[in-house]
C-alpha cells in the first residue's frame, strides 16, 4: 500500500510540473497585459502536433525538436499578438475575453479541418520505457517531461529576474505608464510576453507528446487546470505557478486514487472555488 501511495505521489508531482509550465505562460501574459488568454491550451495543442509531424515526416525525436517547437510557438504567439491582440489591448475586458475565446474556437476548428479529430500517438521515442526505484515504477517519458519542465521554468525565471529584457517585462507588468515614461516600448513587451507564453505551452506540448494522445481538443484537458494553477499561485507569479502546479498535480492524482478517478476534476474545481473564496489573490499574489 505504501508503494502505491508513493508511486501516486510521484505521478502527481511529474504531471504537476507540466501543469506549472503551461500555467507559467498563462500567468506571464496576464501579469504583463491583464488579458486572460482562453486560447492558451491551443498553443499546447500546436506544440504537440509540431512534435508529432516532425517525428512522422522526418523521423526526428520530440526531445531533439523541442527547440524548433519553442521557436515555432514563440513566432506564432508574436504573430497572433501583432495581428489580433494588439487591436484590443485598450478594449473592455469583455471584448478581450470574447476575442481570445474566439481564437480558441478558430484554432480547434483549423486543427480538426487539417488533421481530423483522430487520436495520434508517438509510439517510440528516446524517452520510451520505464525504470524501477525501490519498487516504484516510473515511466521514462514522464520523468523526462518533468525534468524538462523544471529546466524550462528555471530558464524563464532566470530570464525574467536576471536580464534587461526580463526587467523591462517586470516593469511593464508593475506599471505600464511608468515603464513607458522610462523609455520601455510596451507593445514590444506585450509581443514578447505572448511569444514566451506560447513557447512555454508549446514546449509543454512537445514534452507531453511522448506519452499523451494528440488530438485537436487536447488543450481543453489542460487549460482549465492551468487557470486553477494560476489562480492558486497568484496571477503574475512564476514561482507561485510552479508551487501551485505541483500542488494541484498531487491533489488531483491523490484525490483520484483515494476517491476514484471520476472525482479528479471535481476535486480540482473545489480547490479553485476555495481559493476564490478565502484567498483570491493566490498563494503568492499581492493582496
Amino acid at each position: 500500500m505504501s508503494e502505491i501511495l508513493i508511486q501516486t505521489l510521484v505521478s502527481g508531482l511529474l504531471i504537476g510540473l507540466i501543469y506549472a509550465l503551461v500555467a507559467i505562460g498563462l500567468t506571464m501574459i496576464f501579469g504583463v497585459m491583464d488579458i486572460i488568454n482562453f486560447s492558451h491550451g491551443e498553443f499546447l495543442m500546436f506544440g504537440m502536433y509540431s512534435s508529432f509531424w516532425m517525428y512522422s515526416l522526418y523521423a526526428l525525436d520530440p526531445l531533439f525538436t523541442l527547440p524548433l517547437t519553442a521557436l515555432f510557438l514563440f513566432a506564432l504567439g508574436v504573430i497572433i499578438y501583432k495581428l489580433v491582440i494588439s487591436k484590443i489591448t485598450s478594449a473592455p475586458m469583455v471584448s478581450q475575453i470574447f476575442t481570445t475565446f474566439g481564437l480558441m474556437l478558430l484554432f480547434r476548428g483549423l486543427a480538426q479541418f487539417f488533421w481530423k479529430p483522430d487520436f495520434r500517438t508517438i509510439e517510440r521515442s528516446l524517452s520510451s520505457g520505464s525504470f524501477s526505484i525501490a519498487g516504484i515504477q516510473i515511466g521514462t517519458p514522464q520523468i523526462t517531461a518533468g525534468v524538462g519542465a523544471i529546466l524550462v521554468t528555471a530558464g524563464v525565471y532566470f530570464f525574467i529576474t536576471r536580464t534587461r529584457l526580463g526587467a523591462a517585462l517586470e516593469a511593464t507588468a508593475a506599471d505600464k505608464e511608468a515603464a513607458r515614461l522610462m523609455g520601455i516600448d510596451s507593445q514590444k513587451m506585450f509581443a514578447l510576453a505572448w511569444g514566451i507564453g506560447a513557447a512555454c505551452a508549446g514546449v509543454a506540448g512537445g514534452l507531453l507528446s511522448t506519452f499523451f494522445p494528440i488530438f485537436p481538443d487536447v488543450g481543453a484537458n489542460f487549460i482549465l487546470i492551468a487557470f486553477v494553477v494560476v489562480n492558486l499561485g497568484g496571477f503574475g507569479s512564476i514561482v507561485g505557478a510552479l508551487v501551485a502546479g505541483i500542488l494541484v498535480g498531487v491533489i488531483e492524482v491523490m484525490g483520484g486514487f483515494l476517491l476514484g478517478p471520476q472525482y479528479k476534476l471535481a476535486i480540482v474545481l473545489v480547490l479553485f472555488l476555495a481559493v476564490l473564496m478565502f484567498r483570491p489573490q493566490g498563494l503568492m499574489g499581492k493582496a
